[in-house]
């Protein structure tokens, strides 16, 4: 098979390229997979021997593709590579050569619940304060130091890591890290990090060993180098050192796994160790139209720290992206999800797996995910589990339920324990077998625990008992409404606050799916289509929303996509929305503390905007709640940096089209750009509306229903007063109305499903 014919110059020139140093500068869709494979089939058909090539990739994922893909070249010999990630292949290794570090080819490999376990006896055996020492805080320390060739000695003898841990009041952490080593060995066993660790320590004090590998693996190949960290890229460079044959292939541009460990100047600086390197840069895109290339490019080149490449395709022209404002971030989810509805009925050749929607957060898929069940559109979460299936909102949700209903026993069971008050699963079970002898429910016996069991060992039950009576107090006696209640809730129950203490990248996570939850409740209350603000009722809509849940086909697939944009890397869709393009949000005030972090926030941006094929949108919300508060949002400044010859604004929410964003001298965000064209924030520029405008509604304000309303009619709101309804609009499920209201307040577009109008003479 002549697969060279199908190659492009520079895809040829990586794959014929057998002695030396090679770097593979492969831009966003330009075939990297494609050449990788090529290369290793290449070399095996020029007389290399298949069990001398290493191919190192980041995924299981990547390593199965690319052997089925080499398979299909060369036949079985792709079986003899030593392909697969640098975990597993290190892991393989260990198995044969870890008796030189006193372990048995039979160790055990401890995964995260493992690790955590043991941290936790620890912390106990040493009489430190659980809630200090958080196990994910002492875990991901250890794992950093690791990843970092940081051993407990050299740990315990940095006085910048000792000055670190005493700033985060845990200065016992450099003790703990080397008992858990000590345990680890003792029981014959190494965790994740522990695979590369001791590879590194194999390869530094046992030279035979590594001269052994250096020997054996005549070619070296790593696939998405930007992502590597210190450990992985020192032992590459050791098992190349003698042979050189060592092969690179990734993109500065899409290094966004700083938070792991990666480090961006493996790549940046690669050439630094090799004298005699050769650069190859694959930069024709063959996923993407021109707009969303040219605009990707704008983006990118902002960054300094990069190898500068200059990125095309031959594609065609493609629509132009377009730029989506919502006035809440609830109405972004409906806008969305009314557009692929309608997107997908007028176009016969999409199916629901063409469309995909990235956000920066988790926590922002709540929105969306409610809007595509209102629509009935099926979808899926790539990395992660649905909105109200994740541990944190299952729990809050489960305080609840048992507020609202004392007889919910898996509630109860939920959270009798939550946080850890000191009741096992005996005394739990000791209850339900009371509650079952007396005939009585469980908050019977609970809620008067000494009647059953005495003092002796109850006063924790008893403090749960009186908390959940608190709640009960605001629910029955106060009439709160449901935010009010949850808000307590969350906070007296303590959940917030362990949340909030667990700065590591999945607590904060958890931290923002909780205040989501919160959001979502206050916007509830909120919303003038709910009458009844209570807890009960909104529990009521939680339910009917995760009941679909259970109804779906697992083997389907044709789904829409909900993933974050570090979920999406590598992926590509026919048609994108990137949401949530605001201030603090993308990029995230959560990891801004440098320009270098900055940077990392574009090359991710960069990374969002590449995985779109033929139609790109991005949007963004004027307001948010956040923190049980309505907040007002600023566009992010990504979205002034776009080229924007290739934006304009989408219609599809109804408000003015592009030509109504005349450039100004200044707009709400951004000063006046000095390019040729108008800037993506020009675009955005609002028309000005008096907002000091306060309106009485009649004494006899009665909604006027939906289905009734015209357009020419007067209609009175009774925020914005009497207006005139300019166009009515049918979105998909979603009804809107253009009104031109007076007093200046100006042109408003009102959902129907929860503006309240009224027809006036």
């Amino acid at each position: 098979m002549d697969f060279l014919e199908g190659l492009n110059d520079p895809q040829r020139k990586a794959v014929q390229h057998i002695d030396g140093p090679l770097m593979i500068i492969a831009g966003a869709g330009s075939g990297k997979t494609r050449v990788l494979t090529y290369r290793t089939a290449y070399l095996i058909q020029h007389g290399v021997d298949p069990f001398s090539i290493l191919l190192l990739t980041f995924t299981n994922k990547a390593a199965g593709e690319m052997r089925h893909r080499i398979e299909s070249v060369i036949g079985s010999q792709a079986k003899n590579i030593w392909m697969g990630t640098f975990h597993s292949i290190f892991a393989k290794i260990l198995r044969f050569e870890g008796e030189r570090l006193g372990y048995t080819s039979n160790f055990s490999i401890y995964d995260t619940d493992d690790s955590k376990s043991l941290i936790r006896a620890l912390i106990k055996e040493q009489n430190l304060d659980d809630k200090v020492y958080k196990v994910n805080l002492v875990l991901n320390r250890i794992s950093n130091a690791k990843n970092r060739l940081i051993g407990p000695e050299q740990y315990l003898g940095s006085s910048v890591l000792e000055h670190e841990d005493r700033l985060a009041k845990i200065p016992m952490m450099g003790q703990l890290y080397k008992s858990y080593c000590a345990r680890c060995f003792q029981a014959n066993a190494m965790d994740f990090d522990d695979l590369l660790f001791q590879t590194n320590i194999l390869f530094r004090d046992h030279l035979d060993v590594l001269n052994k590998y250096q020997h054996k693996f005549k070619h070296v190949m790593v696939d998405e180098f930007q992502d590597t960290n210190v450990s992985q890229y020192l032992i590459t460079k050791k098992l190349a050192a003698v042979n050189q044959n060592i092969c690179v292939v990734g993109d500065d541009a899409q290094s966004i796994y700083a938070f792991r460990g990666a480090d961006i100047q493996n790549i940046l600086n690669f050439e630094r160790d090799y004298a005699d390197l050769t650069t190859i840069k694959l930069e024709e895109n063959y996923r993407s139209t021109k707009a969303i290339v040219a605009v990707a490019n704008s983006i990118i080149s902002r960054n300094k720290s990069q190898l500068k490449k200059d990125v095309f395709t031959s594609n065609e022209e493609g629509d132009q992206i377009e730029i989506i404002r919502a006035s809440s971030d609830n109405e972004e989810g409906r806008l969305i999800a009314s557009t692929i509805f309608e997107t997908r009925q007028k176009e016969n050749g999409f199916t629901w797996a063409d469309f995909a929607i990235l956000y920066r957060t988790n926590a922002q898929s709540r929105s969306f995910e409610e809007s595509l069940r209102r629509l009935n559109i099926k979808y899926r979460i790539v990395g992660g589990l649905s909105f109200y299936q994740r541990k944190e909102i299952k729990d809050v949700l489960a305080y609840l339920r048992f507020v609202v209903n004392q007889n919910d026993e898996e509630a109860f069971k939920r959270i009798i324990n939550l946080p850890k008050r000191g009741i096992g699963d005996t005394t739990i079970a000791k209850i339900a077998v009371t509650a079952a002898e007396n005939q009585m429910s469980i908050w019977d016996v609970v809620s008067n625990i000494n009647q059953f069991q005495g003092n002796r060992g109850s006063a924790p039950i008893e403090q749960f008992a009186d908390l959940i009576k608190s709640f009960k107090l605001l629910v029955e006696v106060e009439q709160k409404d449901a935010y009010e209640v949850a808000s307590h809730v969350a906070k007296a129950s303590g959940l917030v606050r362990e949340l909030y203490e667990d700065k590591t990248v999945e607590g904060l996570a958890r931290y923002q799916n909780l205040q989501e939850l919160l959001n979502a409740i206050k916007q509830f209350v909120d919303s003038e289509e709910n009458e009844d603000k209570s807890l009960g009722t909104f529990l009521q809509s939680v339910s009917l929303l995760t009941n679909a849940d259970t109804n779906e086909d697992p083997n389907d697939r044709d789904k829409v996509t909900l993933m974050t944009v570090h979920s999406a890397k590598g992926l590509e869709f026919k048609h994108v929305f990137l949401v949530g393009l605001e201030e603090d949000l993308f990029p995230s005030q959560m990891m801004l503390q440098s320009q270098a972090d900055l940077e990392e926030e574009r090359r991710l941006f960069y990374v969002a905007i590449t995985r779109a094929e033929k139609k790109l949108m991005i949007s963004y919300a004027e307001s948010r709640y956040q923190f049980g508060r309505l907040k007002s949002c600023e566009p992010s400044r990504f979205l002034n940096e776009l080229d924007s010859t290739y934006l304009k604004m989408a219609k599809v929410q109804g408000k003015k089209d592009t030509s109504a964003f005349r450039p100004v001298q200044k707009t709400g965000f951004v000063e006046k750009s000095t390019a040729g064209s108008a800037s993506a924030a020009q675009l955005i520029q609002k028309p000005k509306q008096n907002t000091n405008y306060q309106h009485v509604p009649s004494a006899d304000f009665k909604q006027t229903a939906p289905e009734n309303l015209n357009e020419g009619q007067r209609v009175e709101h009774q925020k914005f007063g009497f207006g005139l309804i300019k166009k009515l609009e049918v979105n998909g499920a979603e009804r809107k109305a253009h009104i031109e209201f007076e007093k200046g307040v100006g042109e408003k577009v009102l959902l129907l499903s929860f503006a309240k109008l009224m027809v006036v003479e």
